[in-house]
């Protein structure tokens, strides 16, 4: 009977040896980060072959329907042919929408290709047809999978036409929604940096070695343990959100006096980004030097980078040790770039419905022709004109004035005061008395009436009156009235007695 125990005690403890070997392997694999670069399309092709060439510790992915361009690219690269039931082998000839088919009918195999990747960055040539097209299809499968997607874009030459720029800037739209992270480098912006006589295979490979040194400096940094460590954690606590803008840029200098003012305008001022990182949410930044790298340096750079950045923005700091005694190498990862530094539309034609621009006044122009032009203006304002024609506007604020009725004056009562002060009735005017009164005035109104402003001719024509002639003619009327007032007032009697006598 003590014998079953023992053998059942020692079965324990080999159970419990081989449970903590299977979880020490499953930490390592969960450490190791797995990054994989995929170029989409023909020019995409091209860019991650050259970075392939530099660089090991990624994986590398070729991505394209053409079969003959895939042969052509480096060997270090998977190549991944999709489409061939669709275009045969061939390219999509710049339609987009054949190429967004031929990535959708090979959805399985590409879920299989990014499953277990933590981190993808997509480099693509916007402009064609499989690049512009299957790009979009790559980023959702991605963002469905929970992989950290980063996409490195560049845009078309002004030489290639505006259909494919604008097939460039649809796509773009429609990728940086489905994106963490994505920066933009314009083809055009390559004459910064080099002679516009240069061939165009060079012009290329120029921009292809910028971005496989910048890529080089961001993995090397996630890989390669430091003084100040960055790892993986901190890349994605910067990469999280979605369709943020990007800028990314590894430079390498030599240490001497002015090391930290070189390097910050160096890494800071790209001439391929046509941004700058002013206002970015987050920075990743990770300065390599020799061992004797002084703490002054390392202070300046961070502190002249920190400067430009949004208040709340998340800065992760890393300083590691190269190989080379006498060079100074700094990676700048910047996301969260506001989206209104990157303008990619021309400026508008001028709106020819816009009025012209007044012409200038040639004695206004001068000086001594200004002062003669204001003292004539002066002159002018002095003498005033007789009579002004007004506009039609004014007409008829004129006439709406003259309409409202003037002032009433009080009516004289013909009746003649007695002593007593008791009013007596009014003696009322004989037929000659009412011939001789104006057939315009009636004695019942309360107001004198108005004459009009136009006064209709036999000819039907309206004629204007001024100010003076219609003053005359109310001065006219009040004085007939007042005549007619002072016969009223005088008795029958008498009135009869002066017509006697004369």
């Amino acid at each position: 009977m003590p014998k079953k125990p023992k053998k059942t005690i020692k079965k324990g403890k080999t159970i419990k040896r081989t449970k903590i070997i299977k979880t020490k392997a499953e930490t390592d694999k969960v450490k190791k980060t797995k990054i994989k670069v995929i170029g989409i399309g023909g020019g995409g092709n091209s860019i991650v072959s050259e970075i392939a060439s530099r660089m090991k510790k990624a994986s590398f992915v070729v991505a394209n329907t053409d079969l003959q361009a895939l042969k052509s690219s480096s060997r270090r690269a998977v190549h991944f042919q999709f489409g061939l039931n669709l275009t045969q082998g061939l390219g999509t000839g710049m339609n987009t929408e054949l190429g967004m088919a031929a990535a959708q009918d090979e959805k399985a195999r590409i879920k299989k290709m990014l499953e277990g990747q933590d981190l993808v960055i997509l480099v693509v040539a916007l402009g064609g047809g499989t690049g512009s097209g299957a790009a979009p299809v790559f980023a959702k499968i991605c963002k469905d999978l929970g992989n950290l997607c980063l996409g490195i874009f560049t845009l078309p030459f002004e030489f290639e036409g505006e259909k494919k720029i604008e097939i460039a800037k649809i796509s773009l739209e429609k990728l940086k929604y489905q994106l963490n992270a994505f920066s933009v480098i314009p083809n055009e912006r390559i004459f910064r940096i080099i002679d516009e006589k240069t061939p165009l295979k060079m012009a290329l490979s120029a921009i292809n070695k910028s971005l496989a040194e910048s890529l080089g400096g961001l993995i090397e940094t996630i890989y390669e343990p430091g003084l100040i460590n960055i790892d993986f954690a901190d890349l994605r606590t910067i990469l999280q959100g979605q369709g943020k803008l990007a800028y990314l840029n590894t430079i390498e200098i030599q240490k001497k006096r002015d090391t930290a003012k070189e390097a910050v305008e160096k890494v800071l001022n790209s001439p391929l980004y046509p941004y700058s990182i002013k206002g970015a949410k987050g920075i990743l930044l990770n300065i390599s030097g020799p061992k004797d790298l002084g703490l002054s340096e390392v202070n300046k750079i961070s502190k002249t980078i920190s400067a430009l950045l949004n208040k709340e923005a998340k800065i992760i700091f890393g300083v590691s040790h190269n190989k080379k005694s006498n060079i100074i190498k700094t990676t700048l990862l910047a996301t969260g770039i506001p989206s209104q530094r990157l303008s990619l539309k021309k400026p508008a034609a001028p709106d020819k419905t816009l009025p012209k621009k007044k012409r200038v006044h040639p004695v206004k122009s001068s000086e001594a022709g200004a002062k003669q032009f204001n003292r004539v203006k002066k002159r002018k304002k002095k003498e005033k004109p007789a009579f002004v024609p007004l506009s039609a506007e004014s007409r008829q604020r004129d006439k709406v004035k003259v309409s409202k009725p003037t002032k009433p004056i009080k009516s004289t009562k013909l009746t003649k005061p007695s002593k007593q002060s008791k009013p007596t009735e009014p003696i009322k005017p004989t037929k000659t008395q009412k011939n001789l009164l104006p057939k315009v005035i009636d004695a019942s109104a309360s107001s004198i009436p108005t004459t009009p402003f136009y006064s209709e001719e036999k000819n039907s024509e309206k004629v204007r009156k001024n100010a003076l002639q219609i003053k005359k003619e109310v001065e006219e009327t009040e004085k007939k009235m007042l005549e007619q007032e002072k016969i009223w007032e005088t008795p029958t009697f008498l009135r009869r007695k002066n017509k006697s006598h004369e």
